[in-house]
């Protein structure tokens, strides 16, 4: 882009226009340049924060694109260089993830046909006692945190929110592989019978690969008997009510289903309806 300086000859008095270069103005919205995308998706693409936070961090002036502050909506492509004020990664440092032993009744996330959700357990009547972490509580962690993934109304177990967007990018990314554990006590009928000696091989083996929810085939699990009324499942993915709605489908009826694992952290002695902080050692 070119434009106008004005300048004043000593010798005569006279103006005279020049053209000079400017700074090209940072690329926004649509981009033509091979591999531009927006630099909150770069940022978040980094494994530094989630696309929202990194927004944040764009509007408070703390991203720098080769060394210019960045604007809202900025596009960036694979040579530029992105630099992240200290102020963004001291914010990161405070924020918290909770672990929550959620019990049946409370939804996941927003308040639906008259069920609270989860996160009005999050206060410090119901902080675990055995909680390791240095950290105390105040209502200001409140703010932003999220819950990562779904646990239905009528199941129990590991739910985890966080502050965090790398902690919650981990676990339900578009491109996350992280396994999940489940206890899932089963019926068989209308039979009041041992359910693993009539259960029929060939459905467990479904239960492994070969169902589909929704027009789309499942990812493999891992799918064993614990005892003779309870399975235990390993899952890569989350789609809604899936493990009650894949045991539909071979004839089994979800009795009770509680989440103990999520990745490396477990649910562990923490009492229902309380919770902890995921401490410093802990990672998904």
């Amino acid at each position: 882009m070119t434009g106008i300086r004005t300048y004043r000859p000593a010798a005569d008095g006279s103006d005279r226009a020049i053209p000079v270069k400017r700074a090209p103005e940072p690329q926004v919205g649509h981009d033509q340049r091979p591999g531009a995308i927006r630099i909150n998706k770069r940022i978040a693409d980094m494994g530094m924060c989630s696309r929202r936070e990194a927004d944040e961090w764009v509007e408070k002036g703390w991203v720098r694109i080769n060394g210019e502050v960045a604007v809202m909506g900025q596009n960036v492509v694979p040579g530029d260089r992105i630099e992240i004020d200290d102020q963004a990664r001291q914010l990161q440092e405070q924020q918290v993830t909770i672990l929550l032993h959620k019990p049946m009744g409370y939804v996941s996330g927003q308040a639906e046909d008259g069920h609270e959700p989860a996160m009005v357990l999050i206060n410090p009547d119901n902080h675990w006692n055995q909680d390791r972490s240095k950290t105390r509580f105040n209502f200001s962690q409140l703010k932003g945190l999220a819950p990562c993934g779904r646990l239905d109304i009528d199941s129990v177990g590991l739910l985890v929110l966080t502050q965090d967007g790398r902690v919650a990018r981990h676990i339900i990314g578009e491109d996350s592989e992280i396994d999940k554990e489940y206890l899932v006590r089963v019926s068989f009928g209308d039979r009041d019978v041992d359910v693993q000696s009539v259960f029929p091989a060939e459905r467990l083996e479904l239960l492994r690969h070969g169902l589909e929810l929704d027009g789309e085939a499942l990812k493999p699990a891992q799918v064993d008997w614990q005892n003779p009324e309870q399975l235990r499942f390993v899952l890569t993915e989350g789609k809604k009510r899936q493990i009650r709605r894949m045991c539909e489908q071979v004839g089994l009826h979800v009795v009770g289903l509680k989440r103990i694992r999520i990745g490396r952290v477990l649910l562990g002695n923490l009492p229902q309806g309380q919770w902890r902080y995921l401490a410093a050692h802990e990672g998904f």
